[in-house]
């Protein structure tokens, strides 16, 4: 049976690249090692680090006034390295929009003053609230949002733009890579890697040089953006494998052609599901229309045993991980970068079984 995970993360990897992986796991060129057991400070990791950050950079367009770095912790460590870093008891404005971007404000304020600009609690972030409707701070340390909400099922469709000097940050977890635009346009964004870019283990950090100038001399050592800058990610030792697998998906992305070949499949996939439910009097989708998330599909059927059971059927047809967030509740369809339009197909071709069985 062919089995599509749809877990919204640690996620799904192309098939291309989990065979690469698989083929070289062992033995890496001829180190006659795996990857994993060789030297972070070795000849044969160089290059892939090389390689990892010369993608990022291809497929974003990036200037060299930015740097690429990958840091361990998760988006998680972020949500207090970016205040640590960058607040200096300034205000941080903060678009809430979901639990990931509340977190982030909820860490903001050990280090300073935070602004919640909009937020979208009140209806149970089913919305990304208008940005003529964001009460922003005149000359904030930052203006931070997160593009996509795995848990809401909300992205933005059209990325906003920051007050002229004031750093624009977002965290891009769960979109990055999954749509063109225009990264310049951004001071830092930031992405753990388990969704579209590889495994859990490792974050990608795309900032501008000059924001790490901002940190006080008493930010520890090892939470510095700067240390990252200047040895190139390797003041300690990498997590090196997961650097590898990022680099194999961004060779991936760059063989589908970059982000707008990825981006085309993906539009393509969510109007397809989202056409779907549309059409169905049985399955609802719970985010406004204008909304919506191309990664994170959220829905429901007329009640939670309905859930239950069409989560488990699924399950046993071969589509795993459409188990809601258990914050939420219901049904959440993930369809990243690496879900092929075979496995959207194929949920939706269940979906109808299990509506005329149930209905």
């Amino acid at each position: 049976m062919k089995i599509y995970n749809f877990a919204a993360g640690p996620a799904m990897l192309p098939a291309e690249v989990m065979k690469k992986a698989q083929e070289e796991f062992c033995a890496y060129q001829d180190s006659g090692s795996g990857l994993m057991e060789l030297s972070h400070r070795g000849k044969y990791f160089k290059p892939v680090i090389d390689r990892a950050e010369a993608n990022v950079r291809e497929l974003l367009g990036l200037t060299d006034e930015y740097s690429v770095l990958f840091i361990q912790g998760g988006a998680s460590m972020q949500f207090c390295m970016i205040p640590m870093n960058l607040l200096n008891g300034g205000t941080a404005d903060v678009v809430e929009t979901g639990v990931w971007s509340k977190k982030a404000a909820k860490e903001a304020k050990l280090f300073g003053t935070v602004n919640i600009a909009a937020s979208s609690a009140d209806t149970k972030y089913d919305h990304i609230p208008a940005v003529s409707d964001w009460k922003l701070t005149p000359g904030a340390a930052y203006l931070h949002i997160t593009s996509n909400n795995t848990i809401a099922g909300t992205q933005y469709q059209t990325l906003p733009t920051a007050p002229a000097g004031v750093p624009l940050i977002a965290d891009m977890s769960s979109d990055i890579m999954s749509r063109v635009f225009d990264a310049t346009k951004f001071d830092m964004i930031y992405a753990g890697a388990q969704k579209n870019l590889g495994p859990s283990g490792v974050t990608l950090v795309v900032m501008k040089k000059a924001l790490a100038e901002r940190t006080a001399a008493n930010v520890p050592t090892m939470l510095r953006y700067s240390t990252y800058i200047e040895d190139g990610s390797m003041f300690n030792t990498p997590p090196t494998y997961s650097i590898y697998m990022l680099a194999l998906v961004t060779d991936w992305v760059k063989a589908q052609g970059g982000i707008a070949g990825v981006e085309e499949v993906n539009n393509a996939k969510a109007a397809k599901l989202y056409g779907f439910l549309d059409d169905s009097s049985f399955f609802k989708s719970t985010v406004a229309v204008a909304d919506r998330s191309r990664m994170n599909v959220v829905f429901r059927t007329p009640s939670e045993e309905l859930d239950a059971k069409f989560i488990a059927e699924a399950k046993a047809n071969g589509l795993t991980e459409l188990k809601g967030h258990r914050l939420v509740g219901g049904c959440r369809a993930s369809i990243y970068n690496a879900m092929p339009m075979e496995g959207v197909e194929a949920l939706i071709k269940f979906m109808k079984e299990f509506e005329v069985a149930n209905r």
